[in-house]
């Protein structure tokens, strides 16, 4: 990657959370108009891994930021049209009467969380994993493995030995993009060389330690996932999506917490390797926003949410940039109240 005087090289720390991707898109759709950055490396883990993949197909082979950005976009416009095509998840008339892209009161959704409590994947037929090939559809990962710009790390949890597996832009394909967006309740395994893969959120979300060794110092970490919420979960569908969530931060927590305070962090694959770190750590956080969402929108791809999620993105992103793009290359610059006292936000 050739990189201009004056321009600040970042490396980039997706999260998941379902359609909440969205909102990454809409940072990235940010950051990629930033002539002032570039970016070496990215880690993404669920919709972060999906985000990580169509960037990368976007930019190879001179497609640069013009092509990461429309790729983007061509996705999730594609996958939302998709989704409405063939998914039984879709708000009800009450659904979009209460705004704020909830599916409290869809049929299939109600339909999808009740077959998740009683019946294992794969025998419910909801469950089967239509994320590998529509991945394999939207996204050409000839072309992501050619993306010799940018490095990718994209986690997924082996679910026989509780470890994570990192896998690499070189060897990426639809199979492990999926294992990393495969959630446990909702989607079969994903089968790979073997052994079978649940979503990459259990073991990093996203998983710092590959940036560290193999990327620029500057992480800048894309927050999408809650760790704080307002109130409790009444519903079974809500306890299971919160409990979910409250699993997924807990290693990003732990990987911030190392890195800000004992200066290295754990191997994502080994927890007998730990590697020292001279990082600086930045974040977009949306959770102050995204808090405020029911956790079913996290299943809601209609256009006009995955639209207003991206909007959100962008401002969220520019106001990022004019706080604090000058300090990468110098300082740290993240906020630790969305990661450690997430209570704040909820008037808790």
């Amino acid at each position: 990657m050739i990189v201009m005087d004056g321009v600040k090289r970042i490396s980039l720390g997706i999260q998941g959370g379902g359609a909440f991707g969205a909102f990454g898109w809409g940072v990235l759709d940010r950051l990629l108009q930033e002539e002032r950055i570039e970016i070496g490396a990215i880690s993404g883990t669920s919709a972060g891994a999906v985000n990580a993949a169509v960037l990368a197909d976007g930019y190879a082979r001179g497609g640069g930021r013009a092509g990461a950005r429309a790729a983007l976009q061509r996705f999730w416009r594609r996958l939302s049209a998709a989704a409405s095509a063939v998914s039984p998840v879709r708000p009800s008339p009450f659904d979009w009467a209460m705004g704020g892209g909830t599916l409290a009161t869809s049929p299939g959704y109600q339909l999808m969380q009740l077959l998740a409590g009683v019946l294992a994947p794969p025998a419910s037929p909801l469950s089967m994993n239509p994320m590998q090939p529509l991945l394999a559809t939207l996204i050409d990962f000839e072309r992501v493995r050619a993306c010799e710009e940018i490095a990718l790390f994209i986690p997924a949890t082996n679910i026989r030995s509780g470890k994570g597996k990192v896998f690499l832009r070189e060897e990426l394909d639809a199979r492990m993009v999926a294992a990393s967006a495969c959630l446990p309740y909702v989607f079969a395994p994903v089968v790979i060389d073997g052994e079978a893969y649940w979503d990459g959120s259990f073991v990093g979300n996203p998983s710092l330690s590959p940036l560290v060794d193999n990327g620029p110092a500057d992480i800048v970490i894309i927050q999408n996932n809650p760790i704080a919420r307002p109130g409790l979960p009444m519903t079974m569908s809500d306890i299971q999506g919160r409990t979910s969530e409250i699993a997924f931060n807990i290693a990003f927590v732990r990987e911030v917490s190392a890195i800000r305070h004992l200066g290295g962090v754990v191997d994502a694959e080994d927890s007998n390797i730990t590697h020292a770190s001279g990082v600086r750590l930045h974040l977009i956080s949306g959770n102050e926003q995204l808090q405020q969402l029911d956790l079913s929108s996290k299943f809601n791809t209609e256009w006009p949410f995955l639209l207003r999620l991206h909007a959100l993105g962008v401002a969220t992103a520019e106001r990022w940039l004019e706080e604090s793009v000058d300090a990468i290359g110098k300082m740290s610059t993240l906020d630790p109240v969305p990661v450690h006292e997430a209570e704040w936000l909820t008037g808790t």
